[in-house]
C-alpha cells in the first residue's frame, strides 16, 4: 500500500525561477516534475508551483523547519543579500526564525523550534 501525503499546490508565473530557488537555495529536491509543474521535498513536506498565466499565488507562508540553529543561520547567509531580517528567537512559539520572500514574492519562514520535535 502506497503512503499517505499531501502537497500543496502554488500558481506562478516563472517556474524556472522557483525552480532554481528551492533547490539552490532552500536545498529542496525536485521530487517529480511535470512539465508545468514541480514538486520539490523538503523533508516530510512536498510543495508544488506549476507555471500559469496571470498573478503568483502569494497569500500564504510557507514554513520550512531545520534541527538545528546552524542550519537555519547558513539559510540566512544565503538569502542576507535579500534584505531580510536576522534570525531571532521568538519566546512565544519557541523558536528560532527569520522572513524572507521567494522570487514570486511569497513569504516564506526558516525556524528551528526549542524543544524536540515529535517524529514526523
Amino acid at each position: 500500500m502506497k503512503e499517505k501525503g499531501g502537497i500543496v499546490f502554488y500558481k506562478t508565473r516563472d517556474l524556472k525561477s522557483l525552480s532554481k530557488f528551492y533547490i539552490d537555495i532552500i536545498g529542496c529536491e525536485l521530487w517529480l516534475d511535470q512539465g508545468g509543474c514541480q514538486i520539490f521535498k523538503f523533508g516530510n513536506m512536498l510543495v508544488g508551483f506549476c507555471e500559469r498565466e496571470g498573478e503568483a499565488d502569494i497569500g500564504a507562508l510557507v514554513t520550512f523547519f531545520y534541527s538545528d540553529k546552524r542550519e537555519v543561520d547558513a539559510v540566512y547567509n544565503k538569502l542576507k543579500s535579500r534584505d531580510v531580517d536576522k534570525p531571532k528567537d521568538n519566546s512565544d512559539y519557541r523558536i528560532y526564525h527569520f522572513y524572507a520572500k521567494d522570487p514570486d514574492g511569497r513569504a516564506i519562514e526558516f525556524q528551528y523550534f526549542w524543544d524536540e520535535m515529535k517524529d514526523f
